[in-house]
Order: C-alpha cells, then structure tokens, then sequence
C-alpha cells in the first residue's frame, strides 16, 4: 500500500519545515525508526524518522523545498 509521509511537527510552534537533505534515495528499503531525512525547523535541524517499514517510492520534496508541516514529502510502499 503506497503511504504519504508527511512533514511533520517537530514542535509546538512549527508551521513548517525546509528538506535539507534525504538520507534515503528512492528504491531503497527502510526500516521504521531509521532516519529518512533532514528536516531543518527555524530552531535546529533533526533527522525525520519512518514510521513504518517499507520501500521509498517517491520523493516529492527536493533538498532546499519549503513545506508546510502535514504537506506530502515522500511516499513509502508499505506491507499490508
């Protein structure tokens, strides 16, 4: 089942974030907790963690993209 990971809310105040880079490329298998990106709040930068097993299908965002916290970043092919 093809899953949107989205940006999420790294803290209370957060409307958003900058990708500053992928840790994963697509095709590659991804386990839940490992780190998929950097993601860079007005604060700090933290790696973004997969919340579930699967294969990085699509990268929506680039590296530099601007998005607004719960916009679509990625998807990840997960197992029913």
């Amino acid at each position: 089942m093809r899953t949107p990971i989205q940006m999420p809310r790294l803290g209370y105040d957060m409307e958003g974030g900058v990708i500053r880079s992928w840790l994963k490329s697509v095709g590659d298998t991804v386990a839940r907790g490992e780190p998929l990106a950097e993601i860079e709040t007005d604060k700090t930068t933290v790696e973004m963690e997969s919340l579930a097993n699967g294969v990085l299908t699509e990268i929506v965002c680039e590296p530099g993209a601007e998005v607004a916290v719960g916009g679509v970043i990625a998807y990840l092919e997960v197992d029913d």
